[in-house]
């Protein structure tokens, strides 16, 4: 993520919180951590008793051209991709202090908006994403098939076939402690471009929400790494 914070987007972002987060919460708490994301290193680190302390949900993020980023929950909302009879999925909406936003479900990005290079801006599937209804799930299928569209450039309704495959179990630092977790590589192939690429999920051990990541959301896009500090608590991601 870009590091170059204006005091400007600081306080446009800042304002937006106050107004989410409601006259009860302590928003000194936010304005002092996103001042850590304004003005601080190239990487960013927030420190654990701040990061819980504060009544959002956080995560970091990662691309190979930036440093690490501190982002807030600022939206949860129901997502249109919901399958009729099954468990509602939510779209959670998270934002750095420098405007940007990425879109996530189930742990999945879906899309972003302002980061460099290029953005994700739509992503769908007739069928529901194996990471909503359980990659833990014996019955969930290990294949899956969805449609993108990226910017720049006119890139729309390009296809993108996955194949899932778990690797084993590992331990992660997160939030300066040992969590556990089974690890999944998402073989992708993109068949009109002839590329492919992979993804990577670290799942929670009985509830199969993702704690950390590295998505390539769109062909030819940096990959993302993701770090869930503190999930959302309404539907966890």
């Amino acid at each position: 993520m870009n590091n170059k914070r204006t005091g400007l987007r600081a306080t446009a972002l800042f304002c937006v919180l106050s107004a989410l987060s409601g006259c009860s919460q302590k928003f000194e708490d936010v304005q002092d951590t996103m001042s850590l994301a304004l003005f601080g290193h190239d990487d960013v680190v927030v420190a654990p008793e701040k990061i819980n302390s504060l009544p959002y949900a956080s995560l970091y993020t990662k691309t190979d051209s930036s440093g690490q980023a501190f982002m807030v929950l600022g939206y949860a909302t129901a997502s249109p991709s919901s399958q009729p009879g099954s468990e509602k999925i939510v779209q959670l909406k998270w934002l750095s202090a420098n405007n940007e936003m990425l879109v996530t479900e189930a742990g999945r990005i879906v899309k972003t908006v302002n980061l460099l290079g290029s953005n994700l801006t739509a992503s769908s599937s007739l069928d529901a994403d194996p990471l909503a209804t359980g990659l833990l799930n014996g019955n969930t299928p290990y294949q899956w098939r969805r449609t993108v569209d990226w910017q720049p450039g006119f890139h729309s309704g390009y296809t993108l076939e996955s194949r899932f495959e778990k690797t084993g179990e590992n331990t992660l630092l997160v939030n300066e402690k040992p969590v556990s977790t089974v690890h999944f590589i998402e073989y992708v192939h993109a068949p009109e471009l002839n590329i492919r690429f992979e993804n990577e999920f670290w799942l929670h051990p009985v509830t199969g929400h993702v704690i950390a990541s590295i998505q390539t959301p769109a062909p030819g896009m940096e990959s993302i790494e993701i770090t869930v500090l503190k999930p959302f608590s309404g539907v966890s991601e």
